[in-house]
This record gives C-alpha cells, structure tokens and sequence, in this order.
C-alpha cells in the first residue's frame, strides 16, 4: 500500500515512527499527546502496560523485560502516548501496527487469536490498534479521547481506512472467574453490532459461549462501549485468551463508518 508518510528507522534499532506524525500536540485537562520517538518512551508505555495488565489485572506475561510488558510486536509498531503535562508521567497508551510492518513482521498480534482470510482485501489500507491501557488514576474520557483524537489524525495523514484490534472482556465477574459475563456480552454485541459476514473471522481457542449463561445483564467495558458508540462493528465469536485472562473480541472500525457526531472530532470533517 502507498503511505503518504514512509517509515523512517530512528536511531534506535527497537523504534520507529513514520515521518511527519507530529510527536507532540496539546490535550484538554492538563494531558499531551505525544508519539514515541525513542526505545525509552517505549519503554515508559511497556511499564504502564505492565502495571495495568500484570499487577492489575493479573496477566501472565512473557516479557523479556522485567517490569515491562514487551512482545515480538512492539519492536514494529508506533507507539502512542498520552503524559500528564504535570508530572510527565506517561498515563494512556496504545500501539498501532502498520500494514507495512505487519508485513515486516509477518503478522498482526490479532492474528495470533483469529483466522483473518477474510480481512485480506482490507489489509493494504487496515492499521491494528493494540496493548490500550490508562492509568487508574486517570480513567477518564478525556484521556481516551485525546488518544482517539491522535489515531484518527493518523489514519488521515497516512491514507490509511481500517483499523482492527482485539477488545478484551475480563474473566472475572462478582469476584468468580467465569466465562459468562463474555457470553452475556457477546450475545448482546451480535445482535446489534456483527459485522456483514464477508468480514466475519473465526478465533483460534474459542470461548465456549454455547457452554456459558449468556443472559447477564451485564454491559461491556467501557473502551467497547466506546468502540462501538464511534461505529465499529464485531466480526466474531470471542476468543479465550488464558494469558490475560479474558475474552477477546475481534472489532473492526471502518473510517468511512464512523458516526458523524464524532467525525468532526476526530477527523477535522
């Protein structure tokens, strides 16, 4: 695919960015948005994303960084901040693979957990937005939003139409490891926001939704609330990831669907 803006290799051989992504623009409510430049703002990001998805969370972490969350992804991929603009501490993240170094790579993390045969046709223009987390102190909208902001700022300069990632729902329900809440949520999700079934994908370690209650009322987590209010729509069936201890559900976003309430925020039109 033709990107506008080809990737550049910093001078660190574990980060890159593509030229003419602005590093820093202002946020609302003291935050910055920043794009990581070098293998230690990296690694600001894999700290905050091991203290979520590790201490927090309770995921099982094959990192070979201590204290850090680091994969065989991360090397590839851009690395978006957000920072306190007091303290600089890095409090919102996520990392976005492009499709030309999804090639370099020789995958996308998502299809670690999906068969995505049917996404081929989507790939030369499709971004994989990965690892999103927040600090708890600053869980609210303004940080996602900042962060939002900057993606679709992205996918404009770059010529880029879709992204995909795997939206995960924790395990843990009224302090129960279970399935069911995933279930409850999948059955909910499929009825109101499946995707066409040209664009359906299958996962790898299925949740076993047919052996779950899935009459919970329960809502899904913030962020796919979120994902889905923009536009998005699911392509599957969760799957079980038992690292994290939870069900990933496979989302796709269209930028050509994204609600008009927030395309003026997000993509200046």
């Amino acid at each position: 695919m033709h990107v506008v803006a080809p990737i550049a290799i910093s001078p660190s051989p574990s980060v890159h960015a593509l030229a003419g992504t602005p590093s820093t623009s202002a946020g609302s409510g003291g935050i910055v948005v920043t794009w990581a430049q070098h293998l230690d703002e990296v690694r600001e990001a894999q700290k905050l994303r091991y203290d979520v998805f590790a201490r927090e969370m309770g995921a099982r972490l094959h990192s070979t960084v201590a204290g850090h969350d680091v994969d065989l992804f991360d090397p590839y991929c851009e690395h978006l901040l957000v920072r306190d603009q007091a303290s600089g501490q890095v409090i919102g993240t996520y990392r976005v693979l492009t499709p030309a170094q999804a090639k370099r790579v020789g995958s996308t993390y998502s299809d670690t957990e999906f068969d995505l045969t049917r996404l081929r046709a989507l790939r030369e223009r499709m971004v994989e937005l990965g690892r999103s987390c927040v600090h708890p102190d600053h869980r609210h909208g303004g940080v996602i939003m900042a962060l939002w902001g900057a993606l679709g700022e992205f996918m404009v300069r770059n010529q880029l139409d879709t992204m995909i990632g795997c939206a995960s729902i924790p395990m843990l329900h009224n302090g129960v490891v279970s399935g069911d809440m995933a279930a409850s949520i999948w059955r909910k999700v499929q009825a109101m926001h499946l995707a066409p079934i040209e664009y359906h994908v299958r996962p790898r370690l299925p949740l076993p939704v047919d052996r779950l209650r899935s009459d919970l009322d329960v809502e899904p987590p913030a962020l796919i609330k979120g994902y889905l209010r923009l536009g998005a729509k699911v392509l599957g069936a969760p799957a079980w990831d038992p690292d994290f201890n939870a069900a990933d559900l496979p989302i796709l976003m269209r930028m050509a669907d994204l609600h008009p309430r927030y395309r003026k925020h997000f993509l200046g039109a």
